[in-house]
């Protein structure tokens, strides 16, 4: 993970246990250079997941198969000088968002379980117990040339955003992430109790939950991108679960 302003960011790693972990520690390295900035630009940001796939892609193959990762998170960026959360995916990690009391999965699935619920073959209340559930159909590495799906979101001071891998997801229903988020106001506290939800449900994967707040964001424009003000106040040190 890398929980750095302006990026927060999750990254899955499959292939095996050496791989993955190179795959997805691989991939985050290369948007190190973005961090310290006050926001990035798409730009910059797809530029960042073409070297990721190119440093991950050049990963050697294993017994396992072809090493790959996921990614998926939130950028803070913004637009005439307003602030904006830039939020991107690949695979099946996810980002969600609470705000004013509305909970929402920001990000879709790159799964076959997604596909079929979107076919309608599928509930989506049964997609968590189906055995099809860690099949991706994109990916960073893995053989995958899929690509990135990208979203711009107004931020508003409040937001609380979660970027979390699917051995959370898998484990824990949206509606039980979404209490433990609206019940704890410290973000270390949320991730912590994430964590634990999902570890008490089995921990069958690694398990990882990043939870960024927006302390005060800009949202009016004050002359330009450089006038941003955007602060967060990020915590993600919560991981856990099994290779």
């Amino acid at each position: 993970m890398l929980v750095q302003a302006p990026l927060f960011l999750v990254a899955d790693g499959m292939g095996g246990h050496q791989a993955g972990e190179e795959a997805s520690a691989g991939a985050i390295g290369e948007f190190a250079g973005l961090v310290g900035r006050p926001t990035v630009s798409l730009d910059e940001i797809r530029l960042a997941i073409e070297r990721a796939r190119a440093r991950v892609d050049a990963l050697p193959a294993n017994g396992t198969g072809r090493a790959g990762t996921t990614l998926s998170g939130v950028a803070l960026t913004s637009v005439d000088g307003v602030g904006y959360w830039l939020a991107l995916n690949i695979g099946d990690s996810r980002t969600y968002r609470l705000a004013d009391g509305e909970f929402e999965q920001v990000t879709v699935d790159h799964s076959v379980v997604q596909e079929l619920i979107d076919a309608g073959q599928l509930l989506a209340v049964d997609a968590r117990g189906d055995r099809r559930r860690n099949i991706i159909t994109r990916a960073l590495g893995a053989g995958s040339v899929g690509e990135a799906d990208y979203w711009m979101i107004p931020a508003e001071a409040g937001d609380r955003i979660l970027v979390c891998s699917d051995g959370l997801s898998s484990e824990v229903s949206d509606e039980v992430i979404a209490q433990i988020l609206a019940q704890y106001g410290d973000p270390q506290e949320a991730a912590d109790h994430l964590i634990t939800a999902a570890l008490e449900q089995g921990g069958r994967d690694n398990i990882t939950a990043v939870v960024v707040d927006a302390v005060h964001v800009r949202t009016s424009p004050s002359g330009g991108e450089d006038d941003v003000d955007m602060d967060t106040l990020p915590r993600a040190e919560a991981t856990g679960g099994v290779q």
